[in-house]
């Protein structure tokens, strides 16, 4: 088995501590910024950054469903950290300062890819299709920060 990686950012005309907060923000924002490729969105616990609970089916192709049941947390100021019950999937958001008035979101997933030819495609188109969902992802955050 490999390691997949998948890696999108954005740079947002948005204060770095307002995109961190709509983030975390399980309970309320967060799921506004999901695209059609998440389903049964359900905060289980908590719902503001550290100590989340949260769970939904992300639909990465017509075969592929992942059931996702993730623990959030907060390892240092502007990351927030998911990581799936159901799976070795990881995902990490960084929010940092770029400018005045500006904040660089960075969202880095991880999983243990299959191995073998199976393994081989999964590491190849994989990383491409989650990182044109999280894509979508930023898209929605740009516009809800950018208000």
């Amino acid at each position: 088995m490999a390691q997949v990686e998948a890696t999108t950012e954005r740079v947002v005309a948005a204060d770095a501590e307002k995109v961190f907060d709509t983030v975390a923000d399980y309970s309320g924002t967060r799921a506004n910024l999901l695209t059609e490729h998440f389903s049964e969105y359900e905060v289980r616990e908590g719902g503001d950054g550290e100590g989340t609970l949260v769970h939904w089916r992300l639909q990465a192709t017509s075969k592929r469903v992942r059931d996702c049941l993730l623990e959030v947390s907060e390892p240092t100021d502007g990351e927030l950290v998911e990581k799936d019950r159901n799976s070795s999937m990881v995902t990490t958001w960084r929010v940092t300062p770029a400018g005045e008035g500006r904040a660089k979101v960075v969202v880095h997933t991880t999983w243990q890819g299959a191995g073998g030819i199976g393994g081989f495609f999964e590491k190849t188109f994989a990383p491409k299709g989650l990182g044109r969902i999280y894509d979508g992802v930023l898209d929605k955050l740009a516009a809800e920060v950018e208000k």
